[in-house]
């Protein structure tokens, strides 16, 4: 069962040997910890822009090697999808015009809908005015 769903910014961290957040992640069992399908299709279409948008062949290769290590670090973690239930509490969050990013609802909705799963996000700004929604940062001490 998934406790701790990492956000797209932590899993970020994560790739780039962040030391806090690494200790952090180290330290949880692993069957406790996943992603949603959102931050996957998220740091996806960073890649595809990238590579799309790559001027020199080098750029592409750069591209499409980070791409294929991208895609490899996702196996580690199970990936929540994004159910119907899930797209229900998106729109209720929508309408309650909390002023938060329409991808960024659509993780909260999903953890949500996981009863005692924990968001763990350096994005405390927006995800901490979501109703019901339990927030860590595994960035800081």
């Amino acid at each position: 069962m998934v406790k701790y769903v990492l956000d797209t910014d932590i899993i970020s961290l994560l790739q780039q040997g962040h030391p806090q957040t690494v200790a952090r992640y180290s330290s949880a069992p692993a069957n406790e910890v996943g992603i949603t399908v959102i931050s996957v299709e998220e740091q996806l279409s960073s890649w595809y822009t990238l590579i799309r948008q790559a001027k020199k062949p080098e750029d592409a290769a750069r591209g499409y090697f980070s791409l294929a290590q991208n895609v490899s670090s996702f196996a580690q973690f199970e990936i929540l999808p994004y159910p119907v239930v899930a797209i229900a509490r998106f729109e209720q969050l929508k309408r309650m015009k909390l002023g938060v990013r329409a991808p960024d609802l659509r993780i909260a909705a999903i953890v949500l809908e996981h009863p005692n799963s924990i968001l763990v996000t350096r994005n405390t700004r927006d995800f901490k005015v979501v109703p019901g929604l339990v927030i860590e940062d595994w960035s800081k001490p």
